[in-house]
Formats: structure tokens, sequence, C-alpha cells
């Protein structure tokens, strides 16, 4: 065992771990996007099934299935964007200190 000034050790006690809120409720909103896109896309495949054995409503229904994936699947990803963002995976762009484009382009400012 050592003795003297430096003799402990040089690392501070560590701070609690604390719950990210944000972030817990920002993967339940992308599990709850995922569940309804594979949903919404078996239901598309089970209504165009039923649209090619003559039903022609089912065109409509597989229709807005179709879209209602598209918004699930499009929602998720910007969710796990943020999710990065609430990670500290990413940062927020800076912002951009440029001067205003002269009126009327460059030929304009020659």
């Amino acid at each position: 065992m050592s003795t003297g000034k430096r003799a402990g050790s040089r690392k501070g006690a560590r701070p609690p771990r604390t719950l990210n809120r944000a972030a817990l409720v920002l993967g339940a909103a992308i599990t709850l996007c995922v569940v309804a896109w594979g949903y919404l896309v078996y239901a598309a495949i089970d209504f165009g099934t039923a649209a090619r054995g003559g039903s022609s409503s089912a065109w409509m229904f597989m229709a807005l299935a179709c879209l209602g994936a598209i918004a699930c699947l499009f929602t998720g990803l910007l969710l796990v964007a943020r999710l990065m963002r609430a990670l500290g995976i990413t940062s927020p762009p800076e912002p951009a200190d440029e001067a205003p484009r002269p009126v009327g382009g460059k030929r304009a400012a020659r």
C-alpha cells in the first residue's frame, strides 16, 4: 500500500445514471410505428390478393393501407433521427453565418 500526497485514486465518484425519459418515449413511439407499419403492409398484401380476386372495393383499401404504411415508416425514420439526437449520437447543425445573396444572382453582382 502506498502512502503520501497522491496515494488515492484520482477519479471522483461517478454520478448516478439518470433515466432519459425522452429517449424512452421515442423508443416506444418507434416501436409503435414499426408494428403499425408491419400490420399495414400485411393488410395491403391481403387487400391486394382480394382485389386481384375480383373485389373492386379492395383496391381502395389496398391503396389506403399502402399510404398508411408509407406514413408509418416515414414517421418512424423521423423518430429514429430524434432518438439519435436525444442520445447524443448526433448533434444539431451549426447555424450558417453566410452573407445574404445579392439580388439578381452572380451576373448582377459583376
